[in-house]
């Protein structure tokens, strides 16, 4: 738990420090394409961890559904447990009669596939851009 909380400090600190960053480009000359598209994943991927530790500890501290698992089913069953699993984020209501209702935490999920796969992308971005600036510079790798 204490490692979730640092990764969750560290990458929204992470995220912060990146725009800060961003803003201050604007108003001086630019950093090199390459090193842009590279910041620019770097803030992203930091995005993705921070969201995914936010969701980490809403599942681990009664998930993003608490209300959700009632104390009986529409059957009359109790509640046995709530069973928590973290990728995907979900939660599952067990109750006593071996009925299972589950509930997937999407926001989270497609939120940080989306932030890791536009990371993705303008880190590929980035690797292409400072190979093709060498190969035309002339500088052989």
């Amino acid at each position: 738990m204490f490692l979730m909380g640092a990764l969750l400090v560290v990458s929204s600190v992470t995220t912060a420090v990146g725009a800060v960053v961003v803003l201050l480009l604007l108003s001086h000359p630019p950093l090199p394409v390459p090193r842009t598209y590279a910041l620019v994943a770097l803030i992203l991927a930091s995005s993705a961890v921070a969201v995914y530790c936010y969701g980490w500890f809403s599942v681990t501290t009664g998930g993003p559904f608490p209300e959700l698992c009632t104390s009986r089913n529409d059957a009359g069953a109790d509640l046995t447990a709530i069973k928590q699993q973290y990728w995907p984020l979900r939660n599952a209501c067990v109750y006593s009669d071996g009925s299972t209702v589950e509930y997937v935490s999407m926001s989270v999920t497609v939120f940080v596939c989306l932030l890791t796969g536009a990371a993705s992308v303008s880190a590929g971005t980035s690797v292409y851009l400072r190979k093709r600036v060498r190969k035309t510079s002339g500088v052989i790798s």
